[in-house]
């Protein structure tokens, strides 16, 4: 018990408060509200209440810091800028809920808080007095409670004054949310229930040759005109583009080859596999336990490694062993002939030597200051670079070798003229530079440009006119008698097979969640549908075996398919509700001009006070 309260003890000293159902966590006495605090002061505000330094910094690097525990490489300044925009973003989002907490008249009384301490432990602390079946431990969390300082209560009572009027507006917010039995029904059944199928597609686009559907262009402007939300062309820019692809060099994958071998060797020479694995691998999921893998059957693992793991004597250190995963030095411990093997492995990934870091960053720093006075492909060519031409679209921002690029999209679309160089950005894949060449606005793809896709629109529609003719035909004469097999045989059509499949699922050759599919599950074993059409085929389906929903295996979910779906509801109507707050609220943000980095020399990565 004694251990369980000190293990409990952390979570409360670490000033913890918590989020609104799917919100951030903030850190107590950040001060949402922008009522009082010090520092650099205002960045902003929500309806007249200030947004706080103080605030911002405390959703920036929670946030910061949840997105780099997500991933082993660091934050991007991409990234970085995203996080900053999220931060602004939460603490917006929080001063709504506190605003409307007080319009609403929303408050706590200390009876609610000392029932909620004493019988409701608070989800960070629920974990440690959860019992094997579920419930809590009641006793033992109350004599935690006995167990704490005063200073420590005041934090949870603090807790409680945050969360429970935010669980009661989160009640009116989400009342009225009913959710049917016949509603529940059709979404098992939707899970649950499946058919076999025989089909025959009617392949419309092949089938039919395309000079006996003539389209004018009178046809093609008519539609042109009559569909132009459908030509809408997004910004555009042409760029000069230099890209410096982070991933490991040659150099760098023989290096880790060596360090693999390195590592074999002090094995070899007497140090401890399970102290080096806890050290030195990188497979996280089983360093702790020395590098243990356990027992696996072969063909299990990844090919390289399987065959070395069933070739290597046993006891035997060997490796390294190259995988997509890095090198890996193991040892198998025991084998049970070639049906299964025990074995550990220290992994030791691919990845940039410091030296090939560092040179990496010069090159990027080279990059960015000749850029500040040449144009792109001069400061290229000095680098020993090669920048190349592209165009980029501002509803998609991404250059091959750099990815997602929404940082450089922003500056070409709203900062930079023609002619001007950008800094290095960077993505989690590369840094990269890019000169802004010219840029177009938004607009109408011109007729002639738009000519070619509007015939090939045209020229189906008239197609799957023919084909859903010609599948009624076929309809018609399996309804008479004939076999679906023969009468496809005589059009020269193809009968396939799909299934079983469930109405959610995605059935190759039909799609997903289509006429078609409903179609399947809209007859008996032994019927045939209409001709169904998707937006590019058009089909004619024959039920074969029909497996029905258990009406008494839903009746013992019931109740846990409800609570699930009721979560869901409110989680959308959550959703929805904050989108309202926001678009009616008076949003000012100022951090573009508060908060300015104070030299050149300024990390990237980090906002002003990190």
């Amino acid at each position: 018990m004694m251990r369980q309260m000190r293990e409990a003890t952390k979570p409360i000293m670490l000033l913890a408060a918590i989020a609104f159902v799917a919100l951030m966590v903030f850190e107590w006495g950040m001060d949402a509200s922008g009522r009082s605090g010090g520092g650099i002061g205002e960045i902003g505000s929500v309806n007249g209440d200030a947004v706080m330094y103080e605030s911002y910094m405390a959703a920036y690097r929670q946030i910061y810091e949840q997105v780099q525990r997500s991933q082993e490489e660091m934050i991007s300044s991409q990234q970085n800028a995203e996080i900053e925009d999220a931060a602004f973003d939460e603490v917006v989002t929080q001063l709504l809920i506190l605003q409307e907490l007080e319009r609403r008249g929303i408050t706590v009384t200390d009876q609610e808080i000392s029932d909620a301490a004493q019988f409701n432990p608070p989800d960070y602390l629920r974990p440690q007095f959860t019992q094997a079946d579920g419930s809590v431990d009641l006793t033992g969390y109350q004599s935690f409670l006995y167990s704490l300082p005063a200073e420590q209560l005041l934090i949870l009572e603090g807790y409680y004054r945050d969360v429970i009027p935010r669980g009661k507006l989160l009640r009116q917010v989400s009342s009225g949310i009913y959710i049917s039995d016949a509603e529940l029904w059709q979404q098992y059944r939707d899970q649950v229930e499946q058919v076999e199928i025989q089909y025959v597609p009617m392949d419309p686009a092949m089938r039919y040759d395309d000079a006996d559907f003539p389209v004018s262009d009178a046809d093609i402007e008519a539609y042109w005109r009559a569909n132009q939300e459908e030509f809408e062309v997004p910004a555009r820019a042409s760029l000069k583009v230099v890209v410096l692809d982070k991933t490991p060099t040659a150099a760098d994958t023989v290096a880790t080859e060596e360090r693999a071998a390195e590592i074999r060797q002090r094995i070899l020479d007497g140090e401890d596999f399970a102290t080096l694995a806890q050290l030195e691998s990188s497979d996280q999921s089983t360093a702790a336990n020395g590098g243990d893998l356990g027992v696996f059957p072969k063909n299990l693992m990844t090919p390289p490694f399987d065959s070395a793991i069933f070739a290597a004597p046993i006891g035997e250190v060997v490796g390294p062993v190259k995988t997509s995963f890095g090198y890996h030095v193991l040892e198998v411990q025991d084998r049970w002939a070639a049906d299964s093997a025990q074995a550990r492995h220290i992994l030791v990934p691919v990845v940039r030597t410091d030296d090939s870091e560092i040179a990496l960053l010069n090159l990027a720093d080279s990059l960015e200051d000749l850029g500040e006075s040449m144009p792109l492909d001069q400061a290229a060519a000095q680098a020993g670079l090669t920048a190349t031409t592209m165009d980029l679209a501002q509803n998609f921002p991404f250059i091959p070798g750099a990815g997602q690029v929404s940082e450089g999209a922003d500056w070409a679309f709203e900062d930079a003229s023609p002619g001007d160089v950008s800094p290095v950005f960077e993505t989690s894949t590369a840094f990269y530079s890019i000169e802004l060449v010219s840029a177009e606005p938004e607009g109408i793809l011109p007729l002639a440009d738009a000519t070619p896709a509007i015939r090939s629109t045209l020229l189906l529609e008239r197609k799957m006119e023919r084909a859903r003719v010609e599948a009624q035909d076929v309809v018609s004469r399996v309804r008479s008698g004939e076999a679906l097999a023969n009468v496809a045989a005589d059009m020269e059509l193809e009968v396939r097979n799909a299934g079983p499949f469930t109405r959610n699922d995605f059935v190759p050759g039909l799609g997903r969640q289509n006429a078609a599919v409903g179609a399947a599950f809209g007859i008996e074993p032994g019927e045939v549908s209409e001709a169904v059409s998707t937006p590019a085929n058009t089909f004619i389906v024959e039920v074969l075996t029909r497996t029905d929903a258990d009406s008494t295996a839903w009746l013992a979910q019931r109740s846990q398919q409800r609570e699930a779906a009721v979560q869901q509801r409110q989680q959308i109507r959550l959703s929805e509700w904050i989108e309202a707050l926001r678009s009616s609220a008076r949003i000012v943000d100022r951090r573009d001009v508060v908060l300015v980095e104070p030299d050149e020399d300024a990390l990237p990565q980090m906002p002003l006070g990190f």
